[in-house]
């Protein structure tokens, strides 16, 4: 594609250089080759600027930057390369993006699900619904991304738009015509999703999360609020909201001020709401009811959070011209979302579940699930779980405390320490823990903190696995090692098993 054709319309500052065919479009100098356009932008922890040169000596042959200076040096030392200047890098990297790709996101109905906690359920339900039409779809998120049926590793909830864009462009190759995707605070503010035409946006909740990168509540809320009122350069036709969440109440009048026709969701309240629910561990059931009618939803999935992310998937795909009918069906042929809620089953007298709760709120909802299940039984909720390294620290005592007021014994572990010494990050999360008086113990290493937790459970018992979910490693100060709540737990009950030890 020739170079006019792939800046049409980014809004150039300035440009020079001479024109050229372009193959390929890069904002990572290592993946630059011959005839590719590298895009330098200036991030949170590095400036793409400051590797031009490398892009150039792969073989770019045209530059966009976002800085005044760094054009004019450029202009100057590499004038056999296009050389264009841009207000704004991520902006100008989704426009080009979009233009190389030739608008894949134009073919695409395109819905989008925001919020702290239950994006990935829902995501995995809507494309659910939707593959039960026999509708192609693509799916972003969390866990993985799949393009018409295919998987791909999934680095980023959401992606760069480059690279967004390049998988929207393969699903509609593949005859993909719905898009399905996790749309994070930090690609919201980051500009990655910049301009997509959103026919729906979905909000779930917003609870503490993040605050390393945003601040405060508000900011983060701020981000979160501009895939609904227009900030991100394109309103929804449809605002799926839960209005059972204080900043869906705010939310829905920001999205109807900016043109957004709303669909409202919650437990007792909105026009899409639950009745008659029935749980058990197994799955549960209750009545959906819509601004059409009302229709029995039966799913595998459990506990009050999943009603939440049945609620809001409904109306997502209500909002996309599915029935009743059709909603219930495509609720039903979900068997399980990896990593949430996800059971460990070898043979033990006691549940054993993983899940990826990782805030003090989903750490709560999830503990509350556990109890209702061990009550028939009196059994006792035993919790294990840690903190990341490299995130919001204030954090840390609240999930202690939510931890703590909802377990009868809690093992206080790792999650992904990174550059953070895990002894450190567990005496941050101690005053938390230490307050609500309950019996715990601390093993830094996780493997052996699931052992420990096994080990304490008795016949009726449920211990959560809390906080990696679906995540296949983890990350330490100095290198990434494979690790999997699933397979270390069925490992350490197998080992119970043989020993003996089984009860």
């Amino acid at each position: 594609m020739h170079i006019e054709e792939v800046l049409r319309g980014v809004g150039l500052v300035r440009r020079t250089g001479p024109g050229s065919d372009i193959t390929g479009i890069e904002y990572d100098s290592r993946k630059a080759g011959p005839g590719s356009l590298f895009v330098a932008m200036q991030g949170g922890t590095t400036d793409g600027n400051r590797y031009i040169a490398g892009a150039i000596e792969r073989g770019a042959s045209a530059v966009v930057t976002d800085s005044a200076m760094t054009f004019q040096d450029a202009a100057v030392k590499y004038p056999h390369v296009a050389i264009a200047e841009v207000a704004h890098g991520r902006s100008a990297l989704a426009a080009i993006a979009a233009n190389y790709f030739e608008h894949p996101e134009k073919t695409l109905a395109l819905s989008g699900v925001t919020g702290t906690n239950g994006k990935t359920t829902t995501a995995f339900l809507l494309d659910a619904m939707l593959n039960s039409l026999q509708r192609k779809t693509v799916l972003v998120g969390t866990i993985e991304y799949r393009v018409a049926a295919a998987v791909v590793d999934s680095p980023h909830t959401t992606p760069e738009s480059r690279d967004l864009l390049e998988l929207f462009a393969t699903g509609v190759g593949a005859g993909a015509t719905e898009a399905v995707m996790e749309v994070s605070s930090h690609a919201l503010e980051q500009g990655r999703v910049w301009s997509l035409p959103f026919d729906v946006a979905i909000f779930t909740n917003l609870t503490r999360d993040h605050l390393d990168y945003h601040g405060s509540m508000e900011t983060y809320f701020a981000a979160k609020r501009m895939l609904f009122d227009g900030s991100n350069g394109v309103v929804p036709r449809v605002s799926v909201i839960n209005i059972n969440d204080s900043y869906g109440e705010e939310l829905a009048v920001k999205a109807r001020e900016a043109g957004s026709e709303i669909f409202s969701y919650g437990l007792d309240s909105g026009e899409f709401r639950a009745s008659d629910i029935k749980m058990s561990a197994a799955g549960m059931e209750f009545t959906l009811i819509s601004p059409t009618g009302s229709i029995e939803i039966q799913t595998r999935l459990t506990g009050r959070v999943n009603v939440y992310n049945l609620l809001a998937a409904s109306a997502a795909a209500y909002a996309r011209g599915l029935d009743l009918k059709q909603i219930a069906n495509g609720a039903a042929s979900l068997m399980c979302v990896p990593g949430r809620f996800q059971t460990v089953d070898a043979g033990q007298p006691f549940a054993v579940v993983v899940d990826y709760a990782h805030t003090d709120d989903a750490l709560r909802n999830l503990i509350a699930l556990a109890r209702d299940f061990v009550k028939p039984v009196n059994g006792r909720v035993i919790t294990l779980f840690g903190c990341g390294g490299d995130r919001d620290r204030t954090k840390r005592p609240l999930m202690g405390r939510a931890a703590g007021e909802g377990s009868d014994f809690v093992v206080l572990t790792s999650d992904n320490p990174r550059s953070e010494d895990p002894e450190a990050i567990l005496r941050d999360v101690l005053p938390g823990l230490e307050a609500t008086g309950v019996s715990f113990v601390t093993e830094v290493d996780r493997a052996a903190a699931i052992e420990a937790a096994i080990r304490q459970a008795r016949s009726g018992d449920i211990v959560l696995l809390a906080g990696k979910g679906h995540e296949k490693t983890q990350t330490l100060r100095d290198r990434v090692i494979p690790f999997d709540d699933v397979e270390v737990a069925a490992s350490a009950i197998h080992a119970l098993t043989e020993t003996g030890v089984k009860r």
